[in-house]
């Protein structure tokens, strides 16, 4: 039962800042969406929802970061990754002349 609850604790750690970053967009793709469908009416003030938009951003790229970080630590803890971001190790000392 230990290992469940652990699992679903994990899953929960990435659904949460992935629900964040589609959100985000969600909210970006609005602001985008009623800015330029408020060209139509004529009484109508063109205003772009700047907070939105804001906020959107602030929220899709933190849910990204983390899923990405967290993606990118895992491959590099499992040696996935490239050469240039493994970990360094010191070089060995030379011998003595």
């Amino acid at each position: 039962m230990k290992q469940v609850t652990i699992r679903l604790i994990a899953v929960l750690l990435l659904v949460i800042p992935g629900i964040a970053a589609t959100y985000g967009f969600l909210l970006m793709k609005d602001a985008i969406f009623h800015y330029f469908s408020s060209f139509g009416d004529d009484a109508a003030v063109h205003n772009f929802e700047w907070w939105t938009f804001i906020l959107g951003m602030v929220l899709f790229l933190l849910g990204v970061g983390f899923i990405g970080g967290w993606t990118f630590f895992r491959d590099r803890k499992r040696n996935y990754v490239s050469s240039r971001f493994r970990e360094k190790r010191p070089r060995p000392p030379r011998p003595g002349v």
